[in-house]
């Protein structure tokens, strides 16, 4: 089994800050590319940042310059630091990581269980 487990949501004002983590557990081999994403109220999920096991980022368009990615490999978890938050941002975000199993030979996707951030104006 594999769990991965967020923390961090909450009510902001704006302009204000949140950190978001992810923690990944289990059986677990390696992790490849983790993210997050998120999906307002009447939207589809989108991806938010995204970060290789290499450290190299990639973020949405919207987010770039407010949010950091960054991963912690010895404790299989992703951060998503949250800066200048607008109420835009208010959505549920989720966790994402690409993960191979113990005893296992291929990569799979797992999701967290979405932790909501309310931005308020």
């Amino acid at each position: 089994q594999v769990q991965l487990v967020e923390s961090g949501g909450g009510l902001v004002q704006t302009g204000g800050s949140l950190r978001l983590s992810c923690a990944a557990s289990g059986s677990i081999f390696s992790i490849n590319a983790m993210g997050w994403y998120r999906q307002g109220p009447g939207k589809q999920r989108e991806l938010v940042a995204a970060v290789t096991s290499g450290g190299r980022t990639n973020y949405a368009d919207s987010v770039k310059g407010r949010f950091t990615i960054s991963r912690d490999n010895s404790k299989n978890t992703v951060y998503l630091q949250m800066n200048s938050l607008k109420p835009e941002d208010t959505a549920v975000y989720y966790c994402n990581a690409d993960i191979r199993r113990s005893g296992w030979s291929d990569y799979r996707d797992y999701w967290g269980q979405g932790t909501q951030v309310t931005v308020s104006s």
